[in-house]
């Protein structure tokens, strides 16, 4: 018998789950074919939730009446056959109009999955050598998995490079060994170091990982259960020993750190790679920086890049990316920039012309196209969506303490911010020169400039933009807490002097109400929610998760900010995990490990910056990430702690937001730069919102530019406004007429409360007034709120079909119902109802018709849709447009049906 027979009978791939895996698949592919008759479909995921249900759970849940369905199912009575025969309930929806979720209830799906015992060829027919992965690793591959592995040898057998861009969670690395088996043709348990040095080496040059160092020991490891490569790590005091192993052929796989190779790159680009992997490949997108310039270096043309945030500022930095790992593969880099870069970023202004919209349509097809031969990209949802319960990103606007307004219009009012803010006035003195450029160059009198500037009184070349940056942090501090901008006891005695006249200017009258303006030494003084606006709105969210049995990871891009909510969940008593820069390497996947398995942990304080990459927390279902960042894919990779594959509930992310502060402009730009990523890498339609344009002088607009860096706010609706424009305009462009005079007539009309929120409400007008401004969301300070997946993805891309793409006269079939901000013509009393309201008009009279027919409210008829099956929910319809006569055409009652 030969010793790969042995094995497969040895090893084969058969556990408790293959069945259910197999019943799953089986589900899948009905699902995606064209067969539109089959019976045979996915289990529902539960329908996404809404800020609104997220408050409604304050108010006394546990009194809810539990409501049946209107009758029994036809299978089994609600219970379903596991594969050793016992009867087991089928798992509740989690979120859905007034249904509780039940804590740490998981979905009926199987994780372990397992695929046939059987390698996974790669190689075309006929050819001599056959290039397989071994069995061993193909039957613990997912689908989606074993593609990846094609894309990337598909390259590799071309002699060139490419990225591997799925979304963070999906396997990257996984599909990244099992490539590298088949290619090294891996098919042993142990490594035999003559036969690797005499057959294999002797063949193939080593493979060269470059990744950063937090997941150094993560690749070592994933080796280790995956193949068996001989692996050593060029990091840390023994790199000259590994080098000595390295060059006696003694190591097929090198792995090293960004920062290592940046020092040590003249010594590692001498070796002859076979492979070049490099792990979080974003981190190139600078062709200035000492890292891309070394990376250059690399003699092999099979570079293949690995991230999950393929493009996160400019376009010109997908240019980059490729450039380094396929060159040429994008032309040159001004034909790029002429041809790709201008015209995108020109057709999404809002008010661009028609001709420049058309011209960019066609660029980011063209573009799309291009990229598709050097990238593969996939999302969760076209991969393991089904395995999934899926996620719902919030976006919270919190008010700002009276405290904070008064702090954030004071630091507006310093010398040093003002000289910016006047930077492109006429000079006082008469010159013909601004104010930048002659007497307001430098700001003696200032509180930051001087500091800067302590050591040159004349100033440097940069002034006075020298000093954006910190009054930018100073202004995100006051945005997230009061106590931020106080001195640091652990900072040096000039710079806590002054910090603390700093503080002391922009506190004013109020630095008694504070606590002075040096650090607060009381611990009930700093765990005290009274004079910021987002703990305020925490405090209250934290209790009814925990209370639900909800885990929990929050996040913050401050160390002395997670120190404040540190002292806060003391305070209430939380049992809570905490991860930052100074947590030592080794020490935190133990208290990952902890987190996820320990049912009394439910919180998890974790530094954005530390905990981005490299953790996996799938324990937790609630992720709240307390300040954003410049950079939206920090905002995202630290959702994807916890959205990721294994994940068994519904995810819910709350992003808070600081109402009419600098924050909301930050945000703006975070969905700025997701809509050009959408644009650019999959040539998705999105919403035109802002005027500004990126690097762009003459088209600052909103967005861009030092004023509106420093502009005040408070007083205007920032976001809410730019996104309700866009829907207003949007709509009077799309619908006739009689359509508007229709949506007017039923938005002036009294109708039930939000399609994803069906609480029963008087008919009357009064009632439905009061049911709108809800005393809960003003208790917590809320003012706006919308999903970030109803803003940024717009349309589908261009590998998308048709037929699936969302009409552009019905909008995102998952609207989120929307806290929003009163506007101030509008706050004598008269209610605002603006374009959206409309549209949903009509879908709340529908959804209530809809109950009525079958003799339901709508409470009971939204909680028997979670249990009824496809054909009963079908069934309901076809009866209800028969006795109504006209069918339903917004694909609103299909959604939930």
């Amino acid at each position: 018998m030969s010793l790969r027979a042995l094995k497969e009978t040895l090893k084969p791939c058969t556990n408790s789950s293959s069945s259910s895996f197999a019943s799953i698949k089986a589900r899948t592919e009905t699902s995606t074919s064209h067969n539109s008759d089959s019976t045979a479909k996915i289990p529902r995921k539960p329908p996404k939730s809404s800020l609104s249900q997220q408050l409604l759970r304050l108010q006394d849940p546990l009194s809810l009446p539990s409501i049946e369905p209107p009758k029994p199912r036809e299978s089994n009575g609600g219970v379903r056959q596991d594969d050793n025969g016992e009867e087991e309930k089928q798992g509740e929806a989690e979120e859905f109009a007034f249904v509780i979720e039940r804590p740490h209830k998981v979905s009926q799906f199987q994780f372990d999955q397992t695929g046939p015992y059987e390698p996974l060829v790669l190689s075309s027919q006929g050819e001599i050598h056959v290039v397989q992965v071994p069995s061993s690793i193909n039957c613990r591959l997912l689908e989606h998995q074993r593609e990846g592995v094609k894309f990337l040898y598909g390259l590799y057998k071309n002699n060139h490079g490419g990225i591997l861009g799925d979304d963070m969670g999906l396997g990257k690395t996984i599909q990244t060994i099992a490539f590298l088996a088949a290619v090294y043709d891996k098919d042993g348990d142990f490594v035999d170091s003559t036969t690797l040095k005499n057959n294999q080496l002797g063949k193939k040059g080593p493979v060269l990982i470059i990744c950063p160092s937090s997941v150094i020991h993560n690749w070592e490891s994933e080796f280790s259960k995956w193949a068996s490569f001989s692996v050593s790590i060029y990091h840390g005091t023994n790199r000259g020993l590994i080098y000595d192993r390295l060059e006696a052929h003694l190591v097929e796989v090198l792995i090293t750190s960004f920062d290592t190779y940046r020092i040590q790159g003249n010594i590692l680009s001498g070796v002859e790679w076979e492979i070049v992997i490099v792990d979080e490949v974003h981190r190139l997108k600078n062709e200035r920086s000492k890292l891309y310039v070394a990376c250059l270096e690399i003699k092999t043309l099979k570079r293949f890049g690995l991230t999950g945030t393929i493009m996160q500022n400019k376009i010109m930095e997908l240019f980059n990316l490729f450039d380094c790992i396929a060159p040429g593969s994008l032309g040159t880099r001004e034909h790029f920039r002429e041809f790709y870069d201008e015209p995108l970023k020109h057709g999404q202004r809002s008010t661009a012309p028609q001709r420049f919209v058309h011209v960019a349509n066609e660029r980011k097809q063209h573009l799309a196209v291009v990229l598709r031969k050097y990238m593969l990209r996939r999302t969760k949802e076209e991969t393991i969506g089904h395995l999934m319960m899926g996620k719902e990103d919030n976006v919270v606007f919190c008010a700002m303490s009276e405290l904070q307004k008064r702090a954030y219009r004071r630091m507006l009012q310093l010398p040093d911010v003002r000289a910016l803010i006047n930077k492109d006035l006429p000079c006082s003195c008469g010159s013909p020169l601004t104010q930048s450029d002659c007497c307001k160059r430098i700001v003696p009198n200032g509180l930051i400039w001087p500091y800067l500037h302590r050591d040159s009184p004349d100033g440097c070349d940069s002034c006075p933009f020298c000093i954006v940056l910190p009054c930018l942090v100073k202004l995100q501090q006051i945005s997230n807490h009061l106590e931020l901008i106080k001195p640091n006891p652990k900072d040096d005695p000039d710079k806590q002097k002054r910090d603390a006249e700093f503080a002391l200017a922009v506190f004013g009258s109020d630095v008694d109400l504070v606590g002075g303006y040096t650090q607060n030494e009381s611990f009930m003084g700093l765990s005290d929610v009274k004079h910021c606006g987002k703990m305020r709105a925490l405090e209250k969210l934290l209790f009814s998760w925990i209370s639900q049995g909800d885990k929990v990871l929050l996040f913050s891009y401050s160390v002395r900010m997670l120190n404040i909510l540190e002292k806060f969940l003391i305070r209430k008593g939380c049992s809570f995990s905490r991860l930052d820069g100074s947590t030592p390497t080794n020490l935190r996947q133990s208290l990952v490990d902890d987190f996820n398995i320990s049912p009394s942990k439910q919180v998890f304080l974790i530094s954005t910056r530390a905990g981005g990459l490299g953790l996996n927390l799938v324990s937790a279902n609630r992720v709240v990430i307390f300040d954003p960042n410049w950079n939206p894919a920090q905002d995202l990779q630290a959702q994807d702690r916890s959205f990721r594959f294994g994940q068994k509930r519904h995810v819910v992310v709350f992003r808070l937001i600081a109402a009419g502060s600098l924050e909301e402009l930050v945000y703006s730009r975070q969905v700025y730069k997701q809509q050009l990523a959408n644009i650019a890498v999959s040539g998705k339609m999105e919403n035109r919102y802002f005027e500004g344009v990126q690097d762009c002088k003459e088209f600052q607009g909103e967005l861009f530019g030092i004023c509106n860096l420093f502009r005040d706010l408070s007083d205007k609706l920032f976001t809410s406004e730019i996104v309700e424009l866009n829907e207003k305009q949007g709509q009077q462009d799309k619908d006739p007429p009689s359509r508007k005079q229709e949506l007017t007539e039923l938005g002036n009309s009294s109708a039930p409360p939000e399609e994803a929120n069906p609480v029963p409400s008087p008919e009357s007008e009064n009632d439905s007034k009061k049911t709108s401004s809800n005393p809960t969301l003003e208790d917590l300070g809320i003012v706006y709120a919308h999903r970030n997946e109803d803003i940024v993805n717009f349309g589908p891309g261009t590998q998308g079909k048709l037929e699936e793409a969302v009409p552009l006269n019905d909008g995102p079939k998952h609207s989120m119902p929307v806290v929003r901000r009163k506007k101030p013509e509008d706050r004598d009393g008269k209610e605002n109802v603006s374009s959206t309201s409309f549209s949903m008009g009509r879908k709340r009279i529908q959804y209530s018709l809809l109950a009525q027919s079958v003799g339901m409210g709508e409470v009971d008829f939204s909680k028997w849709l979670l249990s009824a099956t496809p054909s009963e929910r079908e069934k309901v319809l076809r009866d209800y447009n028969r006795r109504r006569r006209y069918p339903t055409n917004d694909g609103f009652l299909e959604h939930y049906l």
